[in-house]
């Protein structure tokens, strides 16, 4: 069983260009953007070795957090996308996002992993994640999983028929294995 922590809140204060971490860390934010199905943010990523710039996309209808992270030499990762499990609620300019532990990795037109099962159960068992919470993250990732092999694992194919057109500053059509 993993270790247990409690879920992860992450701030993203768009009037104030910044996004604060789950450890309470403030990084400024270069890009925010509001669409009707969500909030895009990209940014530096000071202090980290894997990767040096990140863009997400919450995404409050599908409970999903996407991200894509700008790996550094040597520290590349086989995923073109990291989804997060995510309840996210606003409240005036700031969007809270609560992570519930279960991750997807995206391979564009191969196939996605889902990760930290492990961390959702010991959350559950330890009293940090309601019975009712884990499984609305466990429907929520039963239903990513379905609608991504049902679309090739192509991100883009498959938010187009939910009217979703996500855009990034390094994949312009939204898959970033094309």
């Amino acid at each position: 069983m993993a270790a247990m922590h409690p879920p992860k809140l992450e701030r993203f204060d768009v009037a104030a260009r910044t996004n604060t971490d789950p450890k309470g860390i403030v990084r400024a934010v270069e890009e925010y953007r509001i669409e009707p199905f969500g909030l895009y943010m990209a940014r530096q990523a000071p202090g980290r070795t894997q990767f040096d710039y990140l863009e997400s996309w919450l995404l409050p209808s599908l409970g999903l957090r996407v991200t894509d992270f700008w790996f550094t030499p040597g520290h590349e990762r086989d995923q073109d996308f990291y989804l997060d499990v995510v309840t996210i609620e606003t409240e005036g300019d700031t969007w809270l996002a609560t992570d519930l532990y279960l991750d997807l990795v995206l391979r564009g037109g191969r196939d996605v992993q889902v990760l930290d099962t492990d961390e959702l159960l010991a959350a559950v068992a330890g009293g940090l994640v309601r019975p009712e919470q884990a499984c609305h993250a466990l429907e929520t990732t039963y239903a990513t999983v379905d609608a991504l092999a049902r679309h090739g694992y192509d991100l883009a194919a498959w938010l187009s028929t939910v009217d979703i057109s996500l855009t990034w500053r390094r994949h312009p059509t939204g898959s970033a294995w094309r």
